[in-house]
């Protein structure tokens, strides 16, 4: 039995197929740890949400921002925008089971010496601090009044972490840190204004896993959502998210031994990364 941990999807249903072929993936005995972003950016969400989806234990991913909002749009609680693609999950006849299988789904993932998040963990927080907050924050978006919060879901503040947060502001806060964070300050505050390149940050900004107050943790850190930086590999923290949707590469990771499979990928969207 082997583990795949695969970066960012993004609605790239053939190059999925493509890249599993590739590992000789085997339903019956391997399992897939996707980093989240499911769908979005690419033309075949709704083929991405049934494969994994019928996976069932076999796989595991924790939810990204293109999942979320995707989620966030069904529910009525925001509007499409322009780069949007995912109509082909709206419009399906089984979209209330994904768009409930995709709800249920983790904002972490821990296990056998790794933990799995999309974005990443803010960088003062322990791993059962961080563990605690998924499940709380979980269990709100898989509840029943899971549309009171999507009604305050969105939003960038607050960018500091307190434990004294309450309510939507820690919600949104945790959400933020898991599905969004990329670059942090000194403080270890959120920063969602540069979405560019990382040699063009702001003085002062760092990538959440360089901060001096990252509390090291012994499990490895899987993660995803930052396409600009490509394949990140260093002690601690592997960062899988290799641009497939902007024609570059989709990559997997055997868990076991740490093999790196990777196979090329049409341009998807011209968009910019986000």
């Amino acid at each position: 039995m082997a583990t795949y941990a695969i970066g960012d999807i993004q609605g790239c249903y053939d190059s999925l197929m493509e890249l599993l072929g590739t590992v000789r993936f085997d339903p019956a005995q391997d399992r897939l740890w996707l980093v989240g972003d499911l769908v979005n950016r690419g033309s075949q969400s709704l083929a991405v949400l049934r494969f994994v989806s019928g996976l069932g234990p076999r796989a595991v991913t924790v939810l990204g921002n293109h999942d979320i909002h995707l989620l966030m749009v069904a529910s009525g609680m925001t509007r499409k925008r322009g780069g949007d693609t995912f109509d082909d999950v709206l419009d399906a006849p089984d979209r209330h089971e994904l768009l409930g299988w995709l709800r249920r789904q983790p904002l972490l993932h821990a296990e056998r010496g790794h933990v799995m998040v999309h974005a990443g963990l803010l960088p003062q927080w322990t791993l059962p601090e961080a563990v605690a907050l998924a499940r709380e924050t979980e269990a709100r978006l898989a509840g029943p009044g899971y549309r009171d919060f999507f009604a305050e879901l969105y939003g960038n503040d607050p960018v500091a972490w307190h434990p004294a947060l309450t309510g939507h502001a820690r919600a949104r806060f945790v959400v933020n840190a898991f599905t969004r964070m990329r670059l942090v300050d000194a403080a270890g505050n959120l920063d969602f204004a540069h979405k560019g390149a990382l040699e063009r940050a702001p003085a002062g900004l760092l990538p959440w896993f360089d901060s001096p107050l990252r509390v090291r943790i012994e499990p490895t850190i899987l993660f995803g959502h930052w396409s600009s930086l490509g394949l990140v590999d260093r002690a601690g923290v592997l960062g899988l998210d290799t641009g497939c949707v902007w024609g570059r590469q989709l990559t997997a990771c055997r868990l076991e031994d740490g093999r790196r499979f990777s196979i090329d990928c049409p341009v998807q969207s011209p968009m910019e990364p986000d």
